[in-house]
């Protein structure tokens, strides 16, 4: 994954800048010669510093040198910033030893370097990546700024229309709730709409990394197989992960496009919420959250979306509160879903999501609507709308 970003962002640097910059934007990659092109850099300017100080030391103190050392943690990986380090460290004693006399300043000014470079090493070691700061951060945000890029329900047809909001846990920029969906056609005028909105087990930060593993499984996973038999196979992939923290509720829905039929498979997720026109009604679909036990409970309902009706799909982190119980998070979840139809389908998802309290748990809401002249769902004139108004991100995938 990681090498794959680096690929594709120095295919973007080398476009975007041309071949001219390349060498010295491609430190960006992360690869070997980049890294020599750095050290040498760095090393050149801790040379010079070292020979102004061999002038005059006043004019290039020791304290100076750690400009090159936060530099050097900043764009180094280990190696070669322990080669910056200990070059700092001997240039640094020559220039003491040969200003003057060694005196208790100059010694306390010794020992704080040592002291700087001990510190810069112990925190560049823990990095898990083996990336320097800047870079690894870089590669992560190429990362989420690609699963963003695709975190659009495909266009769909005249007459439907899809929108969804998340909100990470604590502001964070990642989430353990993500969508996947998947746009197929059906034969000469018709279409399919598969979704799958999944809350894996934790929260924010926490439970990015599993999110996008599991991520990644349903996106192979999804119009490859029929709707029961791809959640066994997603309850599968989970069993087989080595931390018993591999949990997950999902629902998922499978919805024919020209006549509105729909089918709706739950593995413990909150139950999916259906819009008449004029109020929200609770989904029987039910089961069993998936990574638990080898062949989960999956109850499955279907219906049909007249023009004018919608579906809701959402998070725990949108219902559950401390203060109170799930069944009076649903009930509020159904009036201030009510007023948000009335007050018009655009933007319904993101003026939930605006009342959620906030809380310590990822919330997400995708809500699929018929559009046509029925209460609630129309879109002025009845045409039709395309896309989403707020992106679940940031791992919401889409498959095409």
């Amino acid at each position: 994954m990681i090498v794959g970003t680096r690929a594709a962002l120095r295919r973007t640097l080398h476009r975007t800048y041309g071949s001219g910059r390349a060498p010295v934007l491609g430190w960006s990659t992360g690869s070997r010669r980049s890294q020599r092109l750095a050290l040498c850099v760095l090393m050149a300017g801790l040379t010079a510093s070292f020979v102004v100080s061999l002038v005059e030391y006043t004019w290039m103190p020791l304290t100076a040198y750690f400009v090159w050392l936060l530099l050097g943690m900043v764009l180094l990986r280990f190696r070669p910033l322990a080669a910056l380090c200990v070059a700092a460290l001997v240039f640094g004693l020559i220039a003491v030893a040969l200003d003057g006399p060694p005196g208790p300043l100059r010694v306390s000014a010794m020992l704080g370097m040592l002291a700087g470079v001990v510190v810069i090493l112990v925190q560049s070691r823990r990095q898990r990546s083996g990336l320097p700061a800047a870079l690894g951060e870089a590669v992560l945000a190429e990362l989420r700024d690609r699963l963003q890029a695709q975190a659009t329900v495909p266009p769909l047809p005249a007459g439907w229309h899809s929108q969804s909001a998340m909100r990470a846990a604590h502001e964070a920029g990642y989430a353990g709730d993500f969508l996947v969906a998947d746009l197929r056609g059906r034969g000469p005028g018709g279409a399919e709409l598969e979704m799958v909105l999944v809350d894996v087990c934790g929260k924010g930060v926490d439970a990015g990394p599993d999110a996008l593993q599991f991520a990644g499984a349903l996106g192979g996973l999804i119009g490859a197989l029929p709707p029961e038999p791809l959640m066994r196979a997603a309850n599968a992939f989970l069993l087989r992960q080595p931390s018993d923290e591999a949990l997950a509720t999902a629902v998922h829905v499978l919805v024919d496009l020209e006549s509105g039929d729909y089918g709706i498979h739950s593995a413990g997720h909150p139950p999916a919420l259906r819009w008449d026109g004029e109020s929200w009604s609770l989904d029987s679909a039910r089961g069993t959250s998936l990574g638990i036990v080898d062949d989960p409970d999956l109850e499955a309902t279907r219906g049909r979306l007249e023009p004018g009706e919608a579906l809701m799909f959402y998070t725990d982190g949108v219902v559950e509160s401390r203060s109170a119980s799930l069944d009076d998070g649903i009930a509020w979840l159904r009036s201030v879903g009510a007023e948000a139809m009335r007050a018009g389908l655009a933007g319904a998802a993101g003026r939930i999501i605006a009342q959620v309290p906030r809380g310590d748990d990822d919330r997400a809401v995708l809500i699929l609507a018929r559009t046509g002249p029925r209460g609630g769902c129309g879109e002025g004139e009845g045409t039709a709308s395309h896309g989403t108004d707020t992106k679940l991100e940031p791992f919401q995938i889409t498959v095409r």
